[in-house]
């Protein structure tokens, strides 16, 4: 196995996404199924994880493909897909919040108010500590984990897709890593 084909991995997807959304910005529809197909599965998981909800997430990949159908012609940097794409998935969350709830998004959990779990003994435990403990993050800060960790943006496409400073992508997810340690490991993060 070639020990660089991790390394080009990226490039290649990156590559692959610019000439499906030239081909879309061309008229071709079946270039946009392609993109609904290699998207949709990243774009409900990142929706499944803010809301916890399955037709809510539904609901919002659906409403993302139609204003990235409506926008992708405006797209100018077609290279910034991915980043414009998960922008779109933000805002669609965001406008859903607000006029669901007509409240504030971040949630104000301090540090001192999340439950713990006992130590894990195996890693099923671990997972599902995680999970729980993800689910009880404030918004901001368990959808910058889930753009890092789980989508794998870089911090760059991180502050683009949510229109955000660079510096305040690093402190949120500074954040939240600090408050997912204290939920995973309460007695590590003690020291």
């Amino acid at each position: 196995m070639d020990e660089h084909a991790s390394d080009r991995e990226p490039i290649d997807q990156a590559r692959a996404d610019l000439l499906l959304v030239v081909r879309c910005q061309l008229g071709e529809r079946a270039a946009f199924d392609d993109l609904i197909r290699r998207w949709s599965g990243s774009l409900h998981r990142y929706a499944l994880k803010l809301c916890n909800d399955p037709e809510l997430a539904d609901d919002l990949t659906q409403e993302v493909w139609l204003r990235a159908l409506q926008g992708l012609g405006k797209l100018r940097e077609a290279a910034q897909f991915r980043a414009w794409l998960f922008g779109i998935a933000h805002r669609c969350f965001m406008d859903r919040l607000r006029t669901r709830y007509a409240m504030p998004v971040d949630s104000g959990i301090d540090l001192d108010e999340l439950a713990t779990v006992e130590a894990h003994d195996d890693d099923e435990d671990l997972e599902r500590a995680l999970a729980v403990g993800m689910a009880s993050l404030p918004l901001v800060e368990r959808e910058v984990l889930t753009l890092f960790y789980l989508e794998e943006l870089s911090l760059g496409d991180i502050a683009a897709a949510l229109g955000i400073p660079l510096g305040t992508v690093k402190s949120r997810l500074f954040r939240a890593r600090t408050l997912l340690r204290k939920y995973i490991a309460p007695e590590a993060s003690r020291s």
